[in-house]
């Protein structure tokens, strides 16, 4: 990770060029030319500034009093004119900002949630922490773009502006201000270039971890209290925070050794200017004003000229944010095409119901057969239920049956995703009101309050809405609800979407004999399809075929009436 890398500025490219290139462009072009007009007016205040900190300096040598309140007022004048320049100028820095943010985060955004990419990262390892990446990534990305754009403008217009001035004074101070700069960049480039920005790389991630297992004891803290699991869970939450700190402590290391570099840098400069032209001072050639004229243009000109010195340590974090970022979008494809993995694949096409052909069901990874030649046909008012030993591929046919497990060989024809809905063992509650986790996922649903109601009485949860103040007020439903409840609840989605094809992953584990069976009944009579995984036996009855995996890939199909679980 070189900074003279071409890469990284070819990944830096791909990910801030199109914001200017695609719908908000007009205004964004329109507030970047706004700024270069206001650092233009910025400069323009600035060799003013420094062209009456000069005269002022040599009236006070002189002791000419009328000279003197002459360019005292001149620069008070100055000063109304430029104060809101200058804070206008942020303004503008920052409203460009967080639009570009906005812009960015829905572009990600739209990618990392289209055909479900948020579900296949999990299986990606080189993706940690994709939430980070999508809000503080993405700001400081955004932030830190502009902010070194302008820098590189402002640097540029300063390098014209006061070169001219500091040319007009010593040529001497010039030819000196080229070599220093240079030699000093080079230094930074080379020697600590490489080392800071793996160090903020892995700060980046190992900060983005320690925060991710604190948030795992909250969404599990019922269950690790349960286990008294707390004694291991800070001991990893702990090793984390020692990892971050460890890193961390070689980036201050290495930081140290960098700011006394630039420390020692800039503190010389103070001495240099005057020393050159002092010979000129002391003879009478130059006035005082003059030499602390060509102080402030040699100190313009020489920040102007080592703003990689100056700014390495952040150019290093903004360096490694860009890689991280660049990781995700390499793994959200804009292109369809791209969507999906290469290699073996399963297929899947539109039928008015579900047909299995030949489906081969691999692990991800493509090291172990899950089942083999799988061929089934599930008709409108059938039913199956899938049974099997403990990691036969029950759940992983589910998946593909959903279009999440790619990986295989074979052909699914299933029906359009809207005309199915799943449900699995642990319901998802939904951040929002009752009514909305009722209309979950399909939250414009024209269904009446009473409809609501009397499903939530369907489900034998009669006084939930009462109980909790009515439909639209919102809970923390997972804490609120026993996972019963949850199922419950579920369950009743299932009754107002009354969708062509349900499947149902173990979604009645939690419940008792009764309750399963008049969910089972109830959906039955809305001529729902239904697809379960289950080892109770008494659900057998509410299916038509049984298909029973053997966990060795093999597999076979039996008439629900003819089979027996096997205890």
């Amino acid at each position: 990770m070189n900074p003279s890398n071409l890469h990284l500025w070819k990944r830096f490219w791909a990910l801030a060029t199109p914001y200017w290139r695609h719908e908000e462009k007009w205004r964004a072009w329109g507030l970047i030319i706004l700024l270069v007009i206001l650092l233009l007016g910025q400069t323009r205040f600035a060799v003013l500034f420094n062209e009456q900190t000069g005269e002022f300096t040599s009236a006070l040598a002189a002791q000419d009093e009328e000279r003197f309140w002459n360019s005292i007022k001149l620069c008070l004048g100055l000063l109304a004119f430029a104060i809101p320049i200058y804070a206008f100028y942020f303004f503008v820095r920052d409203t460009l900002g967080i639009y570009w943010r906005r812009w960015l985060t829905g572009r990600f955004l739209d990618s990392y949630f289209r055909n479900r990419h948020f579900y296949e990262l999990n299986t990606n390892a080189a993706i940690d922490n994709p939430d980070q990446r999508m809000t503080e990534d993405i700001s400081t990305f955004t932030q830190r773009s502009l902010y070194f754009l302008l820098i590189i403008v402002s640097s540029t217009l300063q390098l014209v502006a006061f070169s001219a001035v500091l040319w007009s004074i010593s040529h001497e101070l010039v030819y000196f201000l080229v070599f220093y700069a240079t030699a000093g960049t080079c230094v930074v480039i080379f020697v600590f270039g490489q080392r800071l920005m793996s160090l903020n790389f892995n700060q980046l991630r190992r900060e983005a971890d320690f925060r991710f297992s604190l948030v795992r004891v909250r969404e599990n803290a019922e269950s690790i209290a349960f286990y008294r699991g707390e004694t291991l869970e800070i001991g990893q939450v702990k090793r984390r925070f020692g990892a971050a700190f460890s890193n961390f402590k070689r980036l201050v290391r290495t930081q140290f050794w960098l700011n006394l570099f630039q420390q020692g840098y800039f503190l010389f400069t103070l001495i240099i200017p005057s020393a050159i032209i002092a010979d000129n001072v002391l003879s009478g050639e130059m006035e005082v004003g003059r030499a602390v004229q060509a102080a402030g243009a040699f100190a313009a000109v020489l920040g102007a000229i080592s703003m990689i010195i100056e700014n390495f340590e952040g150019l290093s974090r903004f360096a490694a944010g860009i890689d991280r970022l660049d990781m995700l979008a390499k793994c959200l494809p804009p292109d369809p095409a791209d969507e999906h993995p290469s290699g073996k694949t399963i297929e899947t096409e539109d039928a008015p119901h579900l047909d299995i052909d030949n489906l081969t069901l691999l692990t991800p990874d493509a090291e172990r057969v899950l089942i083999q030649n799988l061929s089934l046909t599930v008709k409108p008012g059938e039913s199956l239920l899938i049974v099997g030993e403990s990691g036969s591929g029950k759940s992983s046919l589910l998946r593909a049956l959903a279009g999440l497990w790619y990986a295989g060989t074979g052909t699914i024809r299933r029906p359009a995703p809207e005309d199915m809905l799943f449900l699995p063992q642990q319901p998802y509650m939904v951040l929002g009101s009752l009514r909305s986790q009722l209309l979950y996922p399909n939250g414009n649903l024209p269904v009446s309050d009473d409809d609501l109601l009397r499903t939530l009485e369907q489900v034998n949860l009669p006084n939930l809405a009462h109980r909790i103040g009515g439909l639209d007020v919102e809970r923390d439903w997972p804490k609120l609800l026993s996972v019963g409840e949850q199922q419950r609840l579920a369950f009743a989605r299932l009754l107002l979407t009354k969708p062509r094809f349900a499947i149902l992953d173990e979604a009645t584990s939690a419940l008792d004999i009764a309750n399963e069976t008049s969910l089972y009944s109830q959906l039955l009579d809305t001529q729902t399809t239904v697809i379960s995984v289950g080892h109770r036996t008494t659900i057998l009855k509410f299916h038509t075929q049984v298909l029973e995996l053997d966990g060795c890939s093999a597999w076979r199909t039996v008439p629900a009436t003819d089979y027996r679980f096997e205890h």
